[in-house]
Protein backbone atom coordinates (compact mmCIF):
# COMPACT_ATOMS: atom_id res chain seq x y z
CA UNK A 1 0.00 0.00 0.00
CA UNK A 2 1.39 3.42 -0.94
CA UNK A 3 1.77 6.32 1.49
CA UNK A 4 -1.02 8.22 -0.22
CA UNK A 5 -3.37 5.27 0.20
CA UNK A 6 -2.41 4.94 3.85
CA UNK A 7 -2.70 8.66 4.46
CA UNK A 8 0.73 8.82 6.11
CA UNK A 9 4.40 7.91 5.64
CA UNK A 10 5.54 4.89 7.69
CA UNK A 11 9.10 6.21 7.55
CA UNK A 12 8.16 9.57 9.03
CA UNK A 13 6.14 7.86 11.75
CA UNK A 14 9.11 5.68 12.67
CA UNK A 15 11.35 8.75 12.72
CA UNK A 16 8.96 10.67 14.99
CA UNK A 17 8.85 7.72 17.36
CA UNK A 18 12.63 7.44 17.49
CA UNK A 19 12.92 11.13 18.35
CA UNK A 20 9.93 11.78 20.59
CA UNK A 21 9.69 8.59 22.64
CA UNK A 22 13.10 8.87 24.35
CA UNK A 23 12.78 12.65 24.65
CA UNK A 24 9.46 12.39 26.47
CA UNK A 25 10.85 9.73 28.80
CA UNK A 26 13.73 12.04 29.66
CA UNK A 27 11.49 15.03 30.34
CA UNK A 28 8.58 13.39 32.18
CA UNK A 29 8.14 10.41 34.50
CA UNK A 30 5.02 8.54 33.53
CA UNK A 31 3.08 5.88 35.43
CA UNK A 32 0.66 4.16 33.06
CA UNK A 33 -2.14 1.67 33.63
CA UNK A 34 -4.76 0.11 31.41
CA UNK A 35 -2.83 -0.12 28.14
CA UNK A 36 -4.30 -3.59 27.67
CA UNK A 37 -7.70 -1.96 27.11
CA UNK A 38 -6.59 -0.51 23.77
CA UNK A 39 -7.38 -2.88 20.88
CA UNK A 40 -4.24 -3.53 18.84
CA UNK A 41 -5.98 -3.05 15.50
CA UNK A 42 -9.02 -1.40 13.97
CA UNK A 43 -10.39 2.12 14.27
CA UNK A 44 -10.15 3.42 17.81
CA UNK A 45 -11.00 6.67 19.63
CA UNK A 46 -9.02 7.76 22.68
CA UNK A 47 -10.94 10.23 24.85
CA UNK A 48 -8.68 11.85 27.49
CA UNK A 49 -9.33 14.70 29.87
CA UNK A 50 -7.44 17.89 29.02
CA UNK A 51 -5.35 19.71 31.62
CA UNK A 52 -2.45 21.36 29.86
CA UNK A 53 -0.93 22.24 26.52
CA UNK A 54 1.69 19.64 27.45
CA UNK A 55 -0.58 16.65 27.88
CA UNK A 56 -0.53 15.74 24.18
CA UNK A 57 2.95 14.30 24.77
CA UNK A 58 1.90 12.06 27.62
CA UNK A 59 -1.17 10.84 25.73
CA UNK A 60 0.95 10.17 22.64
CA UNK A 61 3.50 8.23 24.67
CA UNK A 62 0.81 6.19 26.40
CA UNK A 63 -0.87 5.36 23.10
CA UNK A 64 2.37 4.36 21.40
CA UNK A 65 3.50 2.16 24.28
CA UNK A 66 0.10 0.45 24.22
CA UNK A 67 0.78 -0.45 20.59
CA UNK A 68 -1.09 2.31 18.73
CA UNK A 69 0.37 5.31 16.90
CA UNK A 70 -1.76 8.36 17.85
CA UNK A 71 -3.48 10.55 15.33
CA UNK A 72 -4.52 13.96 16.63
CA UNK A 73 -7.05 16.45 15.33
CA UNK A 74 -5.35 19.72 14.40
CA UNK A 75 -6.61 23.11 13.32
CA UNK A 76 -6.56 23.14 9.52
CA UNK A 77 -4.71 26.48 9.43
CA UNK A 78 -1.65 24.83 10.99
CA UNK A 79 -1.36 22.69 7.87
CA UNK A 80 -0.72 25.89 5.91
CA UNK A 81 2.37 26.79 7.96
CA UNK A 82 5.50 26.39 5.86
CA UNK A 83 7.61 23.47 7.03
CA UNK A 84 5.00 22.27 9.50
CA UNK A 85 2.04 21.29 7.33
CA UNK A 86 3.98 18.84 5.12
CA UNK A 87 5.36 17.05 8.19
CA UNK A 88 1.94 16.77 9.78
CA UNK A 89 0.56 15.27 6.58
CA UNK A 90 3.40 12.74 6.42
CA UNK A 91 2.64 11.77 10.01
CA UNK A 92 -1.03 11.27 9.15
CA UNK A 93 -2.31 13.95 11.52
CA UNK A 94 -5.80 15.24 10.77
CA UNK A 95 -7.00 18.75 9.88
CA UNK A 96 -10.12 20.06 11.55
CA UNK A 97 -12.05 22.59 9.51
CA UNK A 98 -13.40 25.23 11.82
CA UNK A 99 -16.33 27.52 11.10
CA UNK A 100 -18.04 24.97 8.89
CA UNK A 101 -21.80 24.81 9.31
CA UNK A 102 -21.89 21.11 8.48
CA UNK A 103 -20.54 18.83 11.21
CA UNK A 104 -19.93 16.15 8.58
CA UNK A 105 -17.30 18.42 6.99
CA UNK A 106 -15.68 19.20 10.33
CA UNK A 107 -15.25 15.51 11.12
CA UNK A 108 -14.80 14.19 7.60
CA UNK A 109 -11.12 13.29 7.82
CA UNK A 110 -11.46 11.90 11.33
CA UNK A 111 -14.21 9.55 10.20
CA UNK A 112 -12.15 8.47 7.21
CA UNK A 113 -9.15 7.74 9.45
CA UNK A 114 -11.22 5.68 11.86
CA UNK A 115 -12.71 3.63 9.04
CA UNK A 116 -9.19 2.90 7.81
CA UNK A 117 -8.12 1.62 11.24
CA UNK A 118 -6.39 4.64 12.79
CA UNK A 119 -6.18 5.44 16.50
CA UNK A 120 -7.67 8.95 16.77
CA UNK A 121 -7.26 11.10 19.88
CA UNK A 122 -10.28 13.32 20.59
CA UNK A 123 -10.30 15.68 23.57
CA UNK A 124 -14.04 15.78 24.33
CA UNK A 125 -13.78 19.07 26.22
CA UNK A 126 -12.21 20.74 23.18
CA UNK A 127 -9.77 22.74 25.33
CA UNK A 128 -7.91 22.55 28.62
CA UNK A 129 -10.29 22.41 31.58
CA UNK A 130 -11.36 25.72 33.08
CA UNK A 131 -12.82 23.99 36.12
CA UNK A 132 -11.32 25.65 39.22
CA UNK A 133 -10.29 22.23 40.56
CA UNK A 134 -9.35 20.85 37.13
CA UNK A 135 -12.08 18.24 36.89
CA UNK A 136 -13.39 17.49 33.38
CA UNK A 137 -15.83 20.09 32.08
CA UNK A 138 -19.08 19.58 30.25
CA UNK A 139 -17.89 18.28 26.89
CA UNK A 140 -18.64 18.90 23.25
CA UNK A 141 -20.29 16.16 21.24
CA UNK A 142 -17.70 15.34 18.59
CA UNK A 143 -16.50 12.19 20.34
CA UNK A 144 -20.04 10.78 20.41
CA UNK A 145 -20.70 11.68 16.78
CA UNK A 146 -17.51 9.94 15.64
CA UNK A 147 -18.22 6.84 17.72
CA UNK A 148 -21.83 6.48 16.61
CA UNK A 149 -21.18 7.16 12.92
CA UNK A 150 -18.16 4.85 12.60
CA UNK A 151 -18.79 2.21 15.27
CA UNK A 152 -15.26 2.75 16.61
CA UNK A 153 -14.81 1.94 20.31
CA UNK A 154 -14.15 4.82 22.69
CA UNK A 155 -11.43 4.29 25.30
CA UNK A 156 -11.77 6.69 28.25
CA UNK A 157 -8.44 8.01 29.53
CA UNK A 158 -7.68 10.02 32.65
CA UNK A 159 -4.35 11.57 33.51
CA UNK A 160 -3.04 13.80 36.29
CA UNK A 161 0.23 15.70 36.52
CA UNK A 162 0.65 17.33 33.10
CA UNK A 163 -0.63 20.57 34.62
CA UNK A 164 2.49 20.60 36.81
CA UNK A 165 4.72 20.38 33.73
CA UNK A 166 3.02 23.25 31.92
CA UNK A 167 0.20 24.98 33.78
CA UNK A 168 -2.65 26.19 31.60
CA UNK A 169 -2.00 29.76 30.46
CA UNK A 170 1.75 29.52 31.00
CA UNK A 171 4.39 29.39 28.28
CA UNK A 172 7.18 28.29 30.60
CA UNK A 173 7.44 24.54 31.27
CA UNK A 174 8.52 23.28 34.70
CA UNK A 175 10.82 20.43 33.76
CA UNK A 176 13.05 20.23 36.84
CA UNK A 177 12.73 18.45 39.11
CA UNK A 178 11.19 15.97 36.70
CA UNK A 179 7.42 15.72 37.15
CA UNK A 180 5.34 12.53 37.27
CA UNK A 181 2.24 12.12 35.14
CA UNK A 182 -0.13 9.28 36.06
CA UNK A 183 -2.43 7.90 33.39
CA UNK A 184 -5.06 5.18 33.25
CA UNK A 185 -7.25 3.86 30.45
CA UNK A 186 -10.54 2.10 31.05
CA UNK A 187 -12.33 -0.51 28.93
CA UNK A 188 -14.38 0.67 25.92
CA UNK A 189 -17.35 2.81 26.87
CA UNK A 190 -20.67 1.03 26.39
CA UNK A 191 -22.62 3.15 23.89
CA UNK A 192 -24.87 0.33 22.70
CA UNK A 193 -27.97 2.10 24.05
CA UNK A 194 -27.45 4.86 21.47
CA UNK A 195 -26.63 2.79 18.38
CA UNK A 196 -30.17 2.63 17.02
CA UNK A 197 -31.27 6.09 18.10
CA UNK A 198 -31.58 9.09 15.75
CA UNK A 199 -28.29 10.99 15.53
CA UNK A 200 -29.74 14.21 16.95
CA UNK A 201 -28.60 16.68 19.61
CA UNK A 202 -30.21 14.80 22.49
CA UNK A 203 -28.60 11.50 21.52
CA UNK A 204 -25.19 13.10 21.06
CA UNK A 205 -25.36 14.95 24.37
CA UNK A 206 -26.44 11.85 26.27
CA UNK A 207 -23.77 9.66 24.68
CA UNK A 208 -21.12 12.29 25.38
CA UNK A 209 -22.22 12.44 29.03
CA UNK A 210 -21.70 8.67 29.31
CA UNK A 211 -18.16 8.98 27.92
CA UNK A 212 -17.30 11.85 30.27
CA UNK A 213 -18.71 10.02 33.28
CA UNK A 214 -16.19 7.23 32.60
CA UNK A 215 -13.32 9.69 32.17
CA UNK A 216 -14.26 11.53 35.37
CA UNK A 217 -14.54 8.29 37.37
CA UNK A 218 -11.06 7.25 36.24
CA UNK A 219 -9.67 10.64 37.22
CA UNK A 220 -11.35 10.43 40.62
CA UNK A 221 -9.54 7.14 41.16
CA UNK A 222 -6.18 8.68 40.25
CA UNK A 223 -6.71 11.67 42.50
CA UNK A 224 -8.37 9.79 45.36
CA UNK A 225 -11.02 12.50 45.50
CA UNK A 226 -14.74 12.85 44.85
CA UNK A 227 -15.60 14.79 41.67
CA UNK A 228 -18.35 17.41 41.58
CA UNK A 229 -21.86 16.09 41.04
CA UNK A 230 -22.32 18.40 38.06
CA UNK A 231 -19.47 19.17 35.63
CA UNK A 232 -18.31 22.74 35.21
CA UNK A 233 -20.07 24.39 32.28
CA UNK A 234 -17.96 27.11 30.60
CA UNK A 235 -20.96 28.36 28.61
CA UNK A 236 -22.79 29.20 31.83
CA UNK A 237 -19.68 30.94 33.12
CA UNK A 238 -19.72 33.24 30.10
CA UNK A 239 -23.38 34.08 30.59
CA UNK A 240 -22.93 34.64 34.34
CA UNK A 241 -20.02 37.02 33.72
CA UNK A 242 -22.08 39.04 31.26
CA UNK A 243 -24.93 39.32 33.77
CA UNK A 244 -22.71 40.32 36.67
CA UNK A 245 -20.78 43.22 35.24
CA UNK A 246 -20.59 43.52 31.50
CA UNK A 247 -22.76 45.51 29.20
CA UNK A 248 -22.43 43.27 26.18
CA UNK A 249 -25.10 40.61 25.68
CA UNK A 250 -24.49 37.13 26.99
CA UNK A 251 -23.26 34.44 24.65
CA UNK A 252 -25.95 32.58 22.68
CA UNK A 253 -27.48 29.71 24.55
CA UNK A 254 -25.75 26.43 23.84
CA UNK A 255 -26.29 22.87 24.81
CA UNK A 256 -23.06 23.04 26.80
CA UNK A 257 -20.96 21.49 24.10
CA UNK A 258 -20.20 24.68 22.29
CA UNK A 259 -23.11 24.08 19.97
CA UNK A 260 -25.82 26.59 19.35
CA UNK A 261 -29.13 25.42 20.68
CA UNK A 262 -30.51 26.13 17.25
CA UNK A 263 -27.88 24.19 15.32
CA UNK A 264 -29.14 21.07 13.62
CA UNK A 265 -28.45 17.68 15.11
CA UNK A 266 -25.55 18.66 17.25
CA UNK A 267 -23.63 20.36 14.51
CA UNK A 268 -21.06 22.81 15.76
CA UNK A 269 -21.53 26.50 16.05
CA UNK A 270 -17.73 26.56 15.99
CA UNK A 271 -15.05 23.95 16.21
CA UNK A 272 -12.12 23.53 18.43
CA UNK A 273 -10.05 20.42 17.91
CA UNK A 274 -10.15 18.25 20.71
CA UNK A 275 -13.80 18.00 21.31
CA UNK A 276 -14.61 19.42 18.04
CA UNK A 277 -17.99 20.72 18.84
CA UNK A 278 -18.31 17.97 17.14
CA UNK A 279 -14.81 17.66 17.82
CA UNK A 280 -12.15 20.06 16.92
CA UNK A 281 -10.07 21.98 19.24
CA UNK A 282 -9.62 25.42 20.35
CA UNK A 283 -5.94 25.18 20.05
CA UNK A 284 -3.71 24.49 17.24
CA UNK A 285 -3.90 20.87 17.64
CA UNK A 286 -6.94 21.64 16.70
CA UNK A 287 -6.29 21.78 20.26
CA UNK A 288 -3.04 20.14 20.36
CA UNK A 289 -1.07 20.38 17.77
CA UNK A 290 -4.16 21.52 17.96
CA UNK A 291 -4.16 22.65 20.93
CA UNK A 292 -0.45 22.20 21.10
CA UNK A 293 2.60 21.04 19.43
CA UNK A 294 1.64 17.71 18.40
CA UNK A 295 -0.12 17.20 15.84
CA UNK A 296 -2.40 16.77 18.73
CA UNK A 297 -0.17 14.03 18.74
CA UNK A 298 2.65 14.17 17.67
CA UNK A 299 -0.19 15.63 18.04
CA UNK A 300 -1.82 18.32 19.41
CA UNK A 301 1.84 19.09 18.90
CA UNK A 302 4.14 21.78 18.98
CA UNK A 303 1.89 23.89 17.64
CA UNK A 304 -0.55 21.71 18.60
CA UNK A 305 -1.47 22.46 21.98
CA UNK A 306 -0.14 25.83 22.17
CA UNK A 307 -2.43 28.73 22.51
CA UNK A 308 -3.97 29.66 19.24
CA UNK A 309 -3.69 32.94 17.50
CA UNK A 310 -7.28 33.56 18.41
CA UNK A 311 -6.52 33.43 22.09
CA UNK A 312 -9.04 32.14 24.58
CA UNK A 313 -12.35 31.15 23.12
CA UNK A 314 -15.75 32.17 24.39
CA UNK A 315 -15.80 29.22 26.67
CA UNK A 316 -12.34 29.94 27.93
CA UNK A 317 -11.59 31.74 31.16
CA UNK A 318 -12.44 35.37 31.66
CA UNK A 319 -9.86 37.83 32.78
CA UNK A 320 -10.75 36.96 36.32
CA UNK A 321 -10.40 33.22 35.69
CA UNK A 322 -13.04 30.67 36.56
CA UNK A 323 -14.46 30.79 40.04
CA UNK A 324 -15.94 28.14 42.20
CA UNK A 325 -19.32 29.80 42.08
CA UNK A 326 -19.43 29.24 38.36
CA UNK A 327 -20.08 25.56 38.89
CA UNK A 328 -23.77 24.80 38.43
CA UNK A 329 -25.50 23.44 41.45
Amino acid sequence: MSGSERGYSPGWRRFSTLVLQPLLHILIKQKMQGGENLPREGGLILAPNHLSYADWGTVALFSHEAGRYPTFLIKSSIFNVKGVGPILRKLGQLPVYRNRGDAALVLRDAERALRSGECVVVYPEGTASRDPEQWPMKARTGVARLALTTGAPVIPIAHWGAQDVLPYGSSRPHLWPRKTVRMVAGPPVDLSAFRDQPLNSATLRDATAVVMAEVTALLAGLRGETPPAVPYDPAKRVRATARIGRTEPAAPATDGGGESADSPAGEPAHSGAGGLDDSAADGPVADGLAEGPTADGLAEGPTADGPTADGPTADGPTADGPTAEARPT
